[in-house]
Formats: structure tokens, C-alpha cells, sequence
């Protein structure tokens, strides 16, 4: 499969390798049959309303990421971003979007092993398709299995490195296992990429100071 990617693309790829098998991920963490705690944080995500956009999904991202970091306001970055999901979302295939819309209407139902089935069979069916990685990386996160879910963020990352949902994702779960310093990584990378994540600026200043220490 490396050589369907850029060189760059295969060093990331080797670089989030390398981070992921030095994680020891707690054994609770990686029994899925634990709950997730009631305060789960929630991880970002598209809108359930996204707008139509056009088919060049690359030259369309590349404008769009740049007019997330110009986006003067708070209004005008949500915009941006909606339009960034969309084209994330833009399914590969009828038969993935099928997949997709039936795994999003057992998660909302509460059936995550029929939601996890239908993603399985999503990565299988399109390995190509960023989103179907992701859901599933969510899905793992909420079921508590980081050690799936940071398998899964790392598919997503090396075909499409500014996800910044799936490095928000990267972050809580080295916050959560306790890698308080790579989950400040994490949040910076996703926060240079959109600088008006919800709450990820409260996060990287928190563990700055815990990371590095004050200012003095």
C-alpha cells in the first residue's frame, strides 16, 4: 500500500507507526466492553446539515484550508469547515453511502456493534474513502478501544494529513491514556490547521502549562 502515496505521505505514515507502537494503551482502554465515562468528550464532527459542494475534491480542499486560516470570524470559519466535511464526506461510491448512512442511523440508535459492522465493511469495500476511517476511529474512541481507534486514526491521517477531527481525536486519547505531551502535539497540529476548534485552544493552553510550565 506505500507506494499508492507520496514520499512525504509514506514518512508520515512510518512517523505515526512509530508514535502509535510506543503508546502503552491501559488495558480498561482497550476492553471494549467498558463504558465510556458519562463526560465523554466529544470529538469534532460534520454538521448534520452539510452544503452541496463541487466534484475536485483536492484543488477544493487546498482553497478551502486556506480560507479556514483567514476566516476573520467565528461565523465565516464554520462556513469554511462545513464545506471542508462535505467534501470529506463525498462518498466514493452508492454503495458506501448506503454503508455510511446505515452505520450513522445505528449510532444514533445506540447499535454500535451493527455501526462497527457496517463501517468495517465500508474500509473493506473503499480503503480509499478518508471518512469511512474516521467514523470508525470515532466509533472505537466512543466504545473506549483506543488502541482500534488510534489504528484507524492513523489510516486517516496518512491519506489526508490536515484532518484536524481525527488529530483532535489523536489528542484526547493520548490525553485520556495520560501522554500529556503528545496529546499538546496533537492539539497544535490540529489547531494550525483550524485555528476555531471548540475548545482545543482551552486544551493546548492547559497542558502548556503542565507540558512547559509558566511563563515566568
Amino acid at each position: 500500500m506505500a507506494t499508492r502515496f507520496p514520499r512525504a505521505r509514506r514518512r508520515l505514515a512510518i512517523l505515526l507507526a512509530a508514535t502509535f507502537a510506543a503508546v502503552s494503551v491501559p488495558a480498561s482502554a482497550q476492553d471494549p466492553r467498558v463504558a465510556p465515562p458519562k463526560n465523554q468528550k466529544k470529538l469534532p464532527e460534520a454538521p448534520s446539515k452539510l452544503p452541496k459542494v463541487g466534484a475536485d475534491k483536492t484543488r477544493g480542499l487546498d482553497f478551502l484550508f486556506g480560507a479556514l486560516k483567514a476566516a476573520p470570524d467565528e461565523a465565516s470559519a464554520k462556513h469554511v469547515e462545513a464545506r471542508i466535511w462535505a467534501l470529506w464526506m463525498q462518498t466514493p461510491s452508492d454503495t458506501a453511502a448506503l454503508l455510511m448512512m446505515r452505520a450513522k442511523a445505528a449510532m444514533d440508535a445506540q447499535q454500535v456493534d451493527v455501526a462497527l459492522k457496517l463501517l468495517d465493511s465500508v474500509v473493506k469495500l473503499r480503503p480509499d474513502y478518508v471518512e469511512g476511517w474516521n467514523r470508525r476511529a470515532t466509533l472505537y474512541y466512543l466504545k473506549n478501544d483506543y488502541a482500534h481507534s488510534l489504528q484507524d486514526i492513523e489510516q486517516v491521517l496518512v491519506r489526508e494529513p490536515r484532518h484536524f477531527g481525527a488529530l483532535a481525536g489523536l489528542g484526547m486519547i493520548m490525553q485520556d491514556i495520560g501522554d500529556e505531551r503528545r496529546a499538546l502535539d496533537a492539539f497544535r497540529k490540529a489547531l494550525a490547521i483550524n485555528p476555531h476548534l471548540e475548545k482545543v485552544p482551552e486544551l493546548v493552553k492547559t497542558l502548556s502549562e503542565k507540558v512547559e510550565g509558566r511563563d515566568i
